[in-house]
């Protein structure tokens, strides 16, 4: 059984450590499972619930890009949607360790709504505090706007977070133990 330790530095001061289990590794993704994720309040958008405290949630994180993808459920394992947060590329440190900068954009997809573009307010704010530099926030902003450009032609999410279900990624922990 192995599980990682996620860096997680939000500007401009926070940052805090997130433990999954790690269930698969090639060399386009890396996929954990967080089987319940704490949370103070539920994570809403348009006033539906789409995570809450204990809900498990399937990450995939793929190494060189500006963004992860949260495979969301609710705390009885109803599936809700995407949710890719906009981060600086993903250092894989020594051991089980790794690190990112949240960029405080994320995209959501709801399979029935379709996509989102969430939380611009706090990207504009970090911006105008200087937490995120212009060059840094125009990758973040690009890369956003593909994410969104290619939901709208249902070509995202990529392949491997639409097969790995979170029984999929259950099996698979469960098979590391």
């Amino acid at each position: 059984m192995t599980d990682v330790r996620i860096h997680y530095h939000r500007p401009p001061d926070r940052c805090e450590v997130y433990v999954q289990r790690l269930v698969a590794r090639t060399a386009d993704v890396v996929i954990t499972l967080n089987e319940r994720t704490p949370l103070a309040r539920p994570v809403t958008v348009d006033g539906r619930v789409i995570l809450e405290d204990g809900s498990p949630v399937v990450w995939f994180t793929f190494p060189g890009a500006w963004y992860d993808i949260g495979r969301f459920h609710l705390a009885d394992g109803t599936f809700t949607g995407y949710y890719a947060n906009i981060l600086t590329p993903v250092r894989f440190l020594d051991g089980d360790a790794w690190e990112t900068t949240d960029l405080f954009l994320d995209v959501w997809l709801d399979p029935v709504r379709g996509p989102a573009l969430l939380d611009e307010d706090e990207f504009l704010e970090a911006i105008d505090r200087g937490w995120i530099d212009s060059s840094t926030a125009a990758v973040a902003r690009a890369e956003a706007e593909r994410i969104l450009e290619h939901a709208r032609g249902n070509a995202w999410p990529p392949s491997p977070v639409e097969d790995w279900t979170l029984d999929r990624a259950r099996q698979a922990a469960n098979a590391l133990m």
